[in-house]
């Protein structure tokens, strides 16, 4: 059940759109392959910043538990997916309860009432592939940014707007590749990296390091690298006064 929430900063399409394909998350074959394929690149690069053994964590927009599911198994001592969608909460736990993961939980809360009601509680905070799907960014990052310890770490990733992305993105990820389903994102909403970086410095973030990630069509296979013009990732501390 959703829990009642005091923020807004949700598009209702994003939700249905994401709900409808929510018993398709751990399908590695289906629509969710590039985010499977892509995990063990941002779970290993989120570990080798922040070390996730022992830790409390929390993954903000976590649809199906791709990621969240994988950090548990790597040995936090406890991870809270959060996600406003149902259905893909559902999905997640039951494929969590199905492997007996134990140190994971889900929660229907938006992040900004999570950040009210657990400020500073997490020692590693995650936010991936959601910041584009949401009408105010701004907004989440600053609470992803609450929610941590102040010697905490905060990670996100999101794709860049420019005629690159686009091509790559949308009209070859989506048309071409048939790599995600049509209309899964919008280019309008991408975050340039200057954007992003703006974004956490005004939210109390400093940003330590920022990765791009790229993908060759011949091989499918998709790498970490300096390139940040498509999908990137960006690793944060608090900046403690």
């Amino acid at each position: 059940m959703t829990e009642p929430t005091q923020n807004q900063n949700v598009d209702s399409a994003e939700i249905e759109k994401f709900s409808k394909l929510a018993d398709k998350w751990w399908d590695k074959s289906g629509e969710f392959k590039p985010l499977h394929d892509i995990n063990p690149l941002r779970l290993g690069y989120i570990h080798q910043h922040a070390d996730l053994l022992g830790k409390n964590i929390v993954d903000v927009g976590c649809g199906g538990g791709i990621l969240a599911e994988s950090m548990a198994v790597l040995g936090a001592a406890q991870v809270l997916g959060v996600d406003m969608a149902e259905r893909s909460l559902a999905a997640a736990t039951a494929h969590a309860q199905a492997q007996d993961v134990e140190n994971l939980a889900y929660r229907c809360v938006s992040v900004e009432d999570l950040a009210a009601e657990m400020p500073h509680s997490f020692d590693v905070v995650t936010c991936m592939e959601m910041l584009e799907h949401v009408p105010d960014p701004a907004s989440v990052i600053r609470a992803c940014a609450k929610l941590a310890k102040p010697d905490g770490w905060v990670f996100f990733s999101t794709l860049n707007r420019n005629a690159k992305s686009y091509v790559h993105a949308i009209f070859g990820a989506e048309y071409v590749l048939n790599l995600v389903p049509k209309g899964t994102h919008d280019w309008g909403k991408f975050i340039t990296p200057a954007e992003l970086a703006r974004m956490c410095r005004a939210a109390g973030l400093d940003l330590v390091d920022t990765r791009g990630m790229g993908y060759k069509p011949l091989s499918r296979h998709y790498f970490l690298g300096d390139d940040v013009s498509v999908n990137y990732m960006v690793a944060c501390r608090p900046v403690n006064p």
